[in-house]
This record gives C-alpha cells, sequence and structure tokens, in this order.
C-alpha cells in the first residue's frame, strides 16, 4: 500500500499515509509512561508527515515510507522531549546513580553491581531498585532513538547539507562509542537491550524469558541506561 506513490497533492498523502502516523505512534506509545496520550503523538506524527510531503523529491530514490516514516518518528520523538514530563527528581537521581556507578567501576575497575551502586549512594538496594524503576518508567532511551543506516541514507538524499562534516565526523564518532560501550554492558544487561530494542519484546515477554519480574526487566533496563550514560559521559 505505501509503497506505490504518484505526484499527488498534499492532503492526499496525509489522506494516504494517515495509518502510517497511527501504526509508528502506537510502537512509540508502548515505550513511554502512560501519561502520554496516543492522540497528542499522533498530532504531532502528521506534522512530520506534512513535512515529509513538502520537502519528499521522488528523484532522489528514497521511498515517500521510508522517508515519511523518519520524519513522522521524529518529529513525535521531538514533541515528546520538549513536553519533558519526567519530574526534575527523576533527572537529579538518574544523574545520580550514574555518577555512583561511574565512581565505582573507577575504582573497581569493573562492572559496579547493585549494591555496590546502593552503598555508593548511602541508600538501600530496595531504595535504588526503585530508583532505577522511576528512571525506566521516564525514559524514551536514546538507542531507540537511533535510526539505521539505511534510513540515514534515504535522509541524507534530501538533507546532506544540513550537516556539517564535522558534525557528521562527530556523530559517526559517538555511534562508534556507543556500540562499544553497549558491548562493554554485563550480559544480562546486553540481552534485555538486544530483546528489547532489536527482537522489540515487551518488558513482560522478557521476564519470561529470563526468568524473573517484569519489574526486575525495568529495572535492569534502566541500570543498563545509566551505566552507558555513566560511561559516555564526556559526549554530549
Amino acid at each position: 500500500m505505501y509503497n506505490q506513490l504518484q505526484f499527488t497533492p498534499s492532503h492526499e498523502l496525509v489522506e494516504q499515509y494517515a495509518p502510517l502516523v497511527k501504526r509508528i505512534a502506537q510502537h512509540l506509545m508502548a515505550r513511554l509512561p502512560a501519561s502520554v496520550q496516543l492522540d497528542d503523538l499522533i498530532q504531532s506524527g502528521m506534522i512530520g508527515l506534512l513535512e515529509a510531503a513538502s520537502k519528499y523529491d521522488m528523484s532522489k530514490g528514497a521511498s515517500f515510507e521510508t522517508y515519511a516514516g523518519i520524519r513522522i518518528r521524529g518529529a513525535i520523538i521531538d514533541e515528546v522531549r520538549r513536553g519533558d514530563w519526567t519530574p526534575r527528581s527523576v533527572h537529579r537521581n538518574g544523574r545520580r546513580v550514574a555518577e555512583a556507578m561511574r565512581q565505582v567501576e573507577s575504582r573497581e575497575g569493573r562492572d559496579a553491581s547493585d549494591r555496590e551502586v546502593a552503598d555508593e549512594l548511602g541508600i538501600s538496594l530496595s531504595e535504588y531498585h526503585g530508583l532505577l524503576q522511576d528512571s525506566m518508567e521516564a525514559r524514551l532511551f536514546s538507542v531507540d532513538e537511533l535510526t539505521d543506516e539505511s534510513d540515514e541514507g534515504a535522509v541524507l538524499q534530501f538533507e546532506g547539507d544540513e550537516l556539517s562534516p564535522s558534525d557528521a565526523v562527530s556523530q559517526d564518532a559517538f555511534r562508534s562509542a556507543l556500540v562499544a560501550a553497549i558491548g562493554d554492558l554485563p550480559e544480562k544487561e546486553r540481552l534485555v537491550l538486544a530483546l528489547y530494542y532489536d527482537e522489540e519484546l515487551n518488558l513482560k515477554e522478557i521476564g519470561s524469558i529470563l526468568g524473573v519480574s517484569e519489574s526486575r526487566v525495568s529495572q535492569i533496563h534502566s541500570q543498563a541506561a545509566l551505566r552507558l550514560r555513566s560511561r559516555l559521559k564526556g559526549w554530549n
């Protein structure tokens, strides 16, 4: 349905590809807290679709579905960022956890355990797990915002002049650093990220595979994200 595109007015494109907006919004909705409304995501995605319709050039080679999907997804994520529904205390505690991890790992020369991070923070293990749970519920994880190389190619066919050479080099360097940091995570954290982002399983399904509760999967996911933050501290 989405692969066949003729030269049509923008209002016809919007009508034709509205189901794509809803599908992408529903996919992202599964990664967000219940306080975020699907209608708000769809509204933002429609803005992305309108931008795609106005900028798309068929002669550049990429399909409209690919290009529009990137625009829609980006518009939704930008709106979530602008909304910043995360309480400041959650941001603050996330920074505290990441710094505690960094301190322990710098001192010990290995992955920091839950107990060690809790001790570094001067809190109980259950309190530490509560901080991880809060962080997970407030997180649209950065790995989920990255497009793959084929997606990037589609965008750059149209917008290659928007990134300066130095920005492009910096982006590539960060991606390499992120991939390396993910590869160095503890095995269980790597597995949770792979199942969540690559296999697109939900937390309950991952818990069944690992034999742990859904809340424990949430904690592991959040801990992986904060460990990456601590190890990539030098990057903006």
